[in-house]
């Protein structure tokens, strides 16, 4: 199935509100920026009255099989109060990273067009012993990135 520009661009932003919306529906105060330009997608006021800035990224149902939690060429240096929120459509998987964690996990990019970008994988396959078919799986060791809330936000 051919995915059509309109959609997989679309795909981003409509699941950036949709997370954003369950961050709402959690009480949580989330502000939009009008503007992508510093890889901020949400601000939010914590209960202490700090601020942290989020980055959304997500991959569709439709992604190729085995790339189901995949995020690569990410341009990123260390931010302070600055967190990652990744999500899989196909997995239905939500990890949390703080700007620290995402570097101290990911791979950099040391060649190709992608060179000082990083890129994490969250997802493997491995082959259903009874289909024989390709499946894929979250990874245990990122396990304690799995959120099924934002209560580390409040």
């Amino acid at each position: 199935m051919s995915i059509s520009f309109r959609h997989s661009a679309g795909f981003g932003k409509r699941i950036e509100y949709y997370l954003i919306g369950l961050m709402l529906k959690e009480g949580i105060d989330v502000y939009v920026p009008l503007v992508d330009d510093n890889a901020i997608d949400a601000i939010i006021k914590k209960q202490d009255g700090s601020y942290i800035e989020i980055q959304i990224k997500a991959r569709s149902q439709d992604v190729n099989m085995g790339d189901a939690a995949l995020f690569a060429a990410i341009s990123h240096k260390d931010r302070a109060n600055y967190y990652f929120v990744f999500y899989s459509e196909r997995l239905n998987k939500t990890w949390i990273m703080s700007s620290e964690e995402f570097i101290k996990e990911s791979a950099l990019n040391k060649s190709g067009k992608n060179i000082g970008k990083r890129s994490i994988w969250f997802n493997g396959t491995k082959t259903d012993k009874i289909t024989k078919e390709k499946i894929e799986y979250a990874k245990e060791k990122y396990d304690k990135y799995l959120v099924n809330d934002f209560s580390q936000f409040y």
